[in-house]
């Protein structure tokens, strides 16, 4: 693994798969501002990079992605502070959302608050067979903010309202039910089913994909109408990468 930032190890295969790990945040994986800023630098680093197809965002331990946002740290804010914090976290957040390839949430043990955050602004999410999820934020007197704000539109009002309002925790069962994962994994399987997702996701164009997920999040603000529309020139662009008529010219040839 090459540690890009002391919170952010990388490793590379040949295919373009690039995993991120969060290291030395503790054993549950705890969001404080140091290990928020190193995710997002390494994170604005490999954006840059346009050989990667998939990023997948794991944590060093096996007991959680990220736990939490560090309640240490939160529990010394004030008002000012508290604002710059939680800006860290949205960019953060940010940065997983807007990063160019599709990146895999690897979620085992617990995703609680602001992991949850993190892992509602990835494109895929993978659980353990025994993985937790929950908002406990409003218990310790605070309101989920920032991303939580994707939560209704990944799993309905109702229980979004019922993750943020109760604090109550979900297994992995449920939150596959809910929409909240998108694969949980047999018991010893995780690290099987983040790579079936892998493969299925490198057999696609890879500049098909980035054009899918840059419009995927143009979707999520814009009225129907326009998200319709705009999506005409999109569709034109893409033929100028010689990805269509490669990919489709292969598909041809096969059915022949």
């Amino acid at each position: 693994m090459h540690m890009l930032n002391p919170h952010c190890g990388v490793d590379r295969d040949p295919r373009g798969v690039v995993k991120l790990t969060i290291c030395n945040a503790g054993s549950l994986n705890i969001l404080g501002t140091a290990v928020i800023n190193g995710v997002r630098n390494g994170l604005e680093v490999l954006a840059t990079e346009q050989q990667i197809r998939v990023l997948v965002l794991a944590g060093q331990s096996e007991k959680s992605m990220i736990g939490g946002a560090d309640i240490k740290e939160m529990a010394g804010l004030d008002q000012a502070s508290a604002e710059k914090f939680i800006t860290g976290l949205r960019d953060l957040c940010e940065a997983v959302r807007a990063f160019p390839a599709p990146v895999i949430a690897r979620m085992p043990g617990w995703c609680l608050g602001g992991g949850l955050e993190v892992a509602a602004a990835c494109d895929v999410r993978i659980a353990a067979h025994d993985a937790k999820f929950g908002m406990p934020e409003v218990k310790v007197g605070i309101p989920s903010v920032i991303h939580a704000a994707l939560l209704p539109r990944l799993i309905g009002w109702g229980r979004a309202r019922w993750l943020v309002m109760t604090a109550a925790n979900i297994d992995a069962p449920t939150a596959l039910a809910w929409g909240l994962v998108d694969v949980v994994a047999p018991e010893g399987g995780l690290d099987a089913a983040v790579e079936s997702t892998i493969a299925a996701l490198l057999e696609c164009g890879p500049e098909a994909l980035r054009s899918q997920k840059a419009l995927l999040r143009q979707w999520e603000e814009l009225p129907l109408k326009e998200s319709v529309n705009l999506s005409i020139g999109v569709f034109g662009q893409s033929f100028l990468s010689g990805e269509p008529q490669r990919l489709m010219q292969g598909f041809l040839d096969r059915k022949r």
